[in-house]
C-alpha cells in the first residue's frame, strides 16, 4: 500500500520450519521484534532428548527473549500487555490463541496460513491441497478472531502447484511467499487493518490434522491418486504400503502410462529393475 508508518513492537509465536523464514524477515525489518512464542521442547530421536523447535532454535541465536507456555493463558496476555506489543504474529504454533491472548496486544493478532482463505482452513493446508490436486495454493495474512482461520484477510499472494511438487516443496514456498507478506502488512499495518475483508461463505474448506496411518496408500485409486499422494506425505510422515509383511516407505512415484498395465490387480509388482518398481 504505502510507505513505512511506524515502527512496530512485534510479539512473534511459531514452532516449526514453516514458521521460521517470517521470524528472520521480522527481524530483518524495521520493526522491533520483542519476544517469541514457541511449543515447550519435546523428545526426539531414538535417545527421545528433549529437542527445542526451529523457531527457538532461530530466537536463542539471535538473543531474542523466549516463551514456552504449555498453554497460552492469562501470563501471557499480561506479558504482551507489560511489553506494549503492538500485534502479535502467529505462524504454525500449534496452540488454540485464546481471546484474551487476541485482545493483548494493541492492534490484536495477525495469522500467516498457508492457504487461499476461504479453502482449507485448519492444521494440514499444504497436504490437503496436494491431496485434493489443487493447481493453486498461496497464503493468507489474516486478523485473527475466536473461530478457526475465519478472521479477515488483509493480504493474499498466490503460488502455483506443479505437477512433480513435494510437501516439502510446497512448503518451502509458502514459507518465503508468507514472510514477505507478513512484512508487507506490518509496514502498512493501520492501512491493512482498515482495510481487511470479511472471507466469502462459499468456498469453505477443512484441512484437518494429518496421522501416520492417513499415509497408507490406497492402490484402488488412478495413477494420478497414488501420485498426489506419495507427494502429499513426503517428507512427512512419508506414504507407504506393505510388502510380504513389510512396511515400506515410498518417497516418489511417476505415473506410467502404458495401456498393459489395465489387466494387473492395483497394487500389483509387475516387474523390478534398476529404474524401480513397476
Amino acid at each position: 500500500m504505502g510507505a513505512t508508518l511506524r515502527s512496530l513492537r512485534v510479539a512473534f509465536a511459531g514452532t516449526p520450519d514453516f514458521a521460521v523464514e517470517a521470524l528472520r524477515a521480522i527481524m530483518a525489518s524495521s520493526h522491533r521484534l520483542v519476544l517469541v512464542f514457541t511449543q515447550p521442547d519435546r523428545p526426539a530421536g531414538r535417545g527421545q532428548k528433549l529437542m527445542p523447535s526451529p523457531v527457538k532454535a532461530c530466537a536463542v541465536a539471535n538473543a531474542i527473549p523466549v516463551y514456552q507456555p504449555s498453554r497460552m493463558g492469562p501470563e501471557a496476555a499480561a506479558l504482551l500487555r507489560r511489553e506494549r506489543i503492538d500485534v502479535l504474529v502467529v505462524a504454525a504454533f500449534g496452540q488454540i490463541v485464546s481471546e484474551e491472548i487476541l485482545c493483548a496486544p494493541i492492534n490484536g493478532c495477525i495469522n500467516i496460513h498457508a492457504s487461499l482463505l476461504p479453502r482449507w482452513r485448519g492444521a494440514a493446508p499444504i497436504v490437503h491441497a496436494l491431496l485434493s490436486g489443487d493447481a493453486l495454493s498461496g497464503v493468507s495474512i489474516m486478523k485473527m478472531d475466536r473461530g478457526l482461520d475465519t478472521g479477515p484477510t488483509l493480504l493474499m499472494r498466490s503460488c502455483p502447484i506443479t505437477a512433480t511438487m513435494t510437501q516439502g516443496d510446497l512448503l518451502s514456498a509458502l514459507s518465503g511467499l508468507g514472510a514477505t507478506a507478513c512484512v508487507e502488512v506490518l509496514d502498512d499495518l493501520d492501512a491493512y487493518l482498515s482495510t481487511a475483508r470479511e472471507q466469502p461463505q462459499k468456498g469453505v474448506t477443512y484441512a484437518g490434522k494429518i496421522t501416520k496411518s492417513q499415509a497408507l496408500i490406497d492402490w484402488e485409486g488412478t495413477a494420478d491418486d497414488v501420485s498426489r499422494h506419495v507427494r502429499a506425505f513426503n517428507p512427512f510422515p512419508m506414504a507407504y504400503a506393505f510388502w510380504c509383511g513389510q512396511r515400506v516407505r515410498i518417497a516418489e512415484v511417476a505415473v506410467f502410462a502404458d495401456d498393459c498395465v489395465g489387466a494387473h490387480a492395483p497394487g500389483e509388482v509387475i516387474s523390478v529393475d534398476g529404474r524401480g518398481v513397476l
